[in-house]
């Protein structure tokens, strides 16, 4: 929809976390009515995947017209020089919504250079409100709320593996601060045993997985605790974090 304004507006829409296609999670317990609204007025988007995009807008707005929509893909593969295109609709008085693949647009996720760069343009920037698989983990986990870090993914070679876990431990004692990070899921279980053999016994440890899905797994113990048990977490979202108290 064409804004009477000069400039649209660039609106930040999270996603379910599970896949977009499933419902097993209703969209009404995780999205506001804002997103459902924001949704039914903007045609041009920014998505990470046409596919799971098209189909989230289809779950969230069964009425709003597939073929009106105007999708610009934003991934490892798009080009920096690319980005600028996408943001010129809101030049001629156009809303674009940058719609993130899981979660929230720009938190972990390639949608903040665009946002970085609206700044720079003087393009309003709008972020509704929806479910941060990072921030939930941090309000369930028991650990820091007032100091935490997102780390990203470790390193994958054993040994900078190794000291990055150990260097996040000791900020995380010298600091008091909660130290997140994520692996990809087909590397979880290998990860699991990487923290019980390098993180010290009294270190806590939360893992967050499937959150928000029927599955949801949320624990924070002691590393010499999660020793005791044996967790198979293989090809599922987790969030982990550490604090060295």
């Amino acid at each position: 929809m064409k804004t009477t304004q000069l400039l649209g507006k660039l609106y930040l829409i999270p996603c379910t976390l599970s896949n977009p296609g499933e419902i097993t999670v209703a969209p009404e317990d995780v999205l506001p009515h804002s997103i459902k609204r924001t949704i039914d007025f903007i045609d041009y988007y920014i998505v990470e995947n046409e596919k799971t995009a098209r189909r989230f807008i289809k779950i969230i707005q069964p009425e709003k017209s597939q073929p009106n929509l105007k999708l610009s893909l934003l991934n490892k593969r798009t080009e920096v020089s690319e980005h600028n295109a996408f943001l010129k609709p809101i030049f001629d008085g156009y809303n674009i919504g940058l719609l993130s693949e899981s979660g929230c647009p720009g938190i972990a996720d390639p949608g903040a250079d665009i946002i970085k760069l609206a700044h720079e343009k003087g393009i309003q920037v709008v972020p509704l409100v929806g479910p941060s698989s990072i921030l939930l983990a941090m309000m369930a986990s028991g650990m820091n709320g007032q100091s935490f870090a997102f780390n990203g993914y470790l390193p994958i070679e054993k040994g900078e593996k190794k000291k990055a876990l150990k260097d996040f431990e000791r900020l995380s004692q010298e600091k008091n601060q909660s130290q997140l990070f994520i692996e990809t899921p087909y590397r979880n279980n290998k990860l699991i045993e990487d923290l019980l053999q390098n993180l010290n016994g009294n270190t806590h440890l939360c893992i967050a997985c499937d959150i928000t899905l029927p599955t949801e797994y949320i624990k924070t113990k002691t590393v010499n605790d999660w020793k005791k048990q044996k967790v198979d977490l293989q090809n599922r979202p987790c969030i982990f974090i550490i604090h060295k108290m």
